[in-house]
């Protein structure tokens, strides 16, 4: 059974990144088709057609590869100005960018002149590029609402044990040996009463080879049993019982106490009001930012951890494989019941989605931030040209951009490998 939810967990996971995608690309649609832009395709994927129709001038479709998604709309790329003939380029990059813009023009016809996306004003090329990523956080706040509103945050009531490790021919965890079982409900540790995972393990952590006497209920009476932690290597832990990283990102480890027990909280969820979920959501976009500007160092790790069998840090980026193992790894937990298993599915594709929104404004070609600050640009050098005195059209030649473009997409092409490689040989754990 187990397994079975686990496959389910997968695919829901997989249907909530496609509608993600599905809807990115819709945000640039509506408004390409409201200032007049003609697009002749929205494509869910990438690679070999899967299914399509075509409804007026634009195909719908899917296809093989669920990486990703694009619209199609003509005119990407403005006609270099003066005369192509005593224009013409030698180099190789200038070629290249010379024979992509022949062929956005050649999707231009006539008829169509003015329909052509660079024809558009700054605000309305902006609006087209952004709507992409604005479907993301709009995606995100929904599902927040959910979650805040509709289902509510998690009030710790208290901490159970949940795995303990077993005896063995050769030795007994200190959990096991101290008669501790699988659903005590920790009263007290060393004589302070305790209520959260934290707070037992702050209380257990300092007295490795010490005898510590824990009081747990179980069966509706309290018992009193004495366990002895032994040392171990553990990851090192703040007054709120999060990792502790060094300067390169790295987790931090302590020699400390342990006794070979898993810990879960017992909670009950608690509606929270609507005014709640604006600062949710901006932590989330502070947090998923600075997880960008650190992503040079993260990936470093990444590949220390799929290359040298290093432990892989629990914020570590994760490819949609992933993501995908994560929401297969909540789903198939059999110790986690079936409303928080909704909860923390749902917070999976919201932090996906913040973290869509904010890859997708890095202002670099091919990426929509790099074609907004494409246009942003353009707003300022018309802006100059009329001060000027210039009449007469003004562009930025953003084909110009294609050879960053194309080095670009290949450091991602490269990642992305990088992290779905990792994401199978060692998996972020849930």
């Amino acid at each position: 059974m187990p397994d079975v939810l686990f496959v389910v967990g997968v695919l829901l996971i997989a249907l909530g990144v496609a509608l993600s995608i599905a809807l990115h690309e819709i945000g640039h649609l509506v408004p390409a088709k409201k200032f007049g832009v003609k697009v002749t395709q929205y494509m869910v994927g990438f690679g070999p057609t899967v299914w399509s129709r075509t409804r007026g001038e634009t195909e719908y479709g899917i296809k093989a590869i669920p990486l990703g998604g694009y619209i199609r709309m003509i005119g990407m790329f403005p006609p270099k100005p003066g005369h192509r003939a005593a224009n013409a380029s030698t180099g190789r990059f200038s070629q290249l960018v010379d024979q992509m813009r022949d062929e956005a023009q050649a999707e231009v016809s006539e008829a169509d002149d003015q329909r052509a996306f660079y024809r558009l004003k700054t605000w309305q090329k902006v609006t087209v590029m952004f709507g992409g990523p604005f479907m993301n956080l709009v995606i995100a706040s929904v599902l927040m609402l959910i979650i805040l509103v509709g289902i509510g945050t998690p009030k710790i009531t208290g901490t159970v044990l949940g795995t303990i490790a077993p005896c063995t021919s050769n030795a007994c965890s200190p959990a096991a040996k101290a008669g501790l079982k699988d659903g005590d409900k920790v009263v007290s540790v060393n004589g302070v009463a305790v209520t959260t995972p934290t707070q037992v393990t702050q209380q257990i952590r300092p007295h490795a080879g010490e005898t510590v006497p824990i009081v747990v209920r179980r069966d509706g009476q309290e018992v009193t049993l004495n366990v002895t932690p032994q040392e171990g290597t553990l990851a090192k832990l703040d007054a709120d019982g999060n990792p502790v990283t060094d300067a390169n990102g790295k987790a931090v480890t302590e020699k400390t106490g342990m006794v070979g027990a898993s810990l879960a909280s017992t909670h009950v969820y608690v509606r929270q009001p609507v005014s709640e979920v604006p600062g949710v959501i901006g932590n989330g976009l502070k947090q998923t930012a600075s997880v960008f500007l650190k992503l040079p160092q993260k990936m470093a790790g990444v590949f220390q951890a799929a290359f040298s069998g290093q432990q892989r840090d629990q914020d570590s980026p994760v490819s949609v494989v992933g993501v995908g193992r994560l929401g297969g790894d909540v789903a198939g937990d059999s110790h986690v019941a079936l409303l928080d298993k909704v909860v923390m599915l749902l917070s999976l594709l919201a932090g996906l989605n913040l973290a869509l929104f904010v890859f997708n404004l890095v202002p670099l070609l091919p990426l929509d931030g790099g074609h907004i600050a494409g246009a942003l640009w353009e707003g300022v050098k018309r802006r100059i040209a009329r001060l000027r005195g210039q009449t007469g059209e003004v562009y930025v030649d953003v084909a110009k951009g294609l050879p960053v473009a194309y080095a670009v997409a290949l450091v991602l092409i490269g990642m992305s490998a990088l992290l779905m490689y990792a994401d199978i040989v060692n998996p972020v754990k849930f």
